[in-house]
This record gives C-alpha cells, sequence and structure tokens, in this order.
C-alpha cells in the first residue's frame, strides 16, 4: 500500500522560512497531482497549493500567494511546498495530499517567537 510522507515541519519564528517535503513510499509522485493542505486546532482543513503531474501547473490559495511556493523534483519523487514570510497564523498540521492513496500522516508547523 502506498504511503505519503511528510516531512520539514518545525518551529520557527515569525518571518522564517520552512521547506516541506512529501514523499510516497513507491515511486508515485511523478504520476499524479499533489496537494497541500493544513488543518490549525479548531478549524477545519484547508487547501493551500496543488501542482499537475503533467506541465506542472500550479493553483495557490489566496492567503498563500506571493509566501508560498510548490514545487516538484521528479528525480527524487518529491514535492515540496517552500514557505517563507511566515506568521503566527500559519501554525497547523501540513498534511499532503495524492488521489488514489490519501493523505499523509502531517508535519507540524509552528510559528511562535
Amino acid at each position: 500500500q502506498v504511503q505519503l510522507v511528510e516531512s520539514g515541519g518545525g518551529l520557527v519564528q515569525p518571518g522564517g522560512s520552512l521547506r516541506l517535503s512529501c514523499t510516497a513510499s513507491s515511486g508515485t509522485l511523478n504520476y499524479w497531482a499533489v496537494g497541500w493542505f493544513r488543518q490549525a486546532p479548531g478549524k477545519e482543513r484547508e487547501g493551500i497549493s496543488c501542482i499537475s503531474s503533467s506541465d506542472g501547473s500550479t493553483n495557490y490559495a489566496d492567503f498563500a500567494k506571493g509566501r508560498f511556493t510548490i514545487s516538484r523534483d521528479n528525480a527524487k519523487d518529491t514535492v515540496y511546498l517552500q514557505m517563507n514570510d511566515l506568521k503566527p497564523e500559519d501554525t497547523a498540521v501540513y498534511y499532503c495530499y495524492m488521489a488514489g492513496v490519501g493523505w499523509g500522516q502531517g508535519t507540524q508547523v509552528t510559528v511562535s517567537s
């Protein structure tokens, strides 16, 4: 069974940056669109960004535009989410998702001074 694994979360000060990674237990990420989502305590899970498998086209939620960048490295079978200028309201568990596989276990991002 294919599983997604997120990594790269942690504690960062406001204004800082993190790069999250999403990999698959088998080499499948290259063939599907992948999305990043997040869920803050007491809130619903929300979409951040997604990237296609065919042409690498991307989409972003309004709050992510200009601060977050999604990308994929097919050679490493990995999808990244580069997050810059992080704010306390970005604190959440971040998940990647791929159709046919589902959700990863999530990685915690905490933005605090």
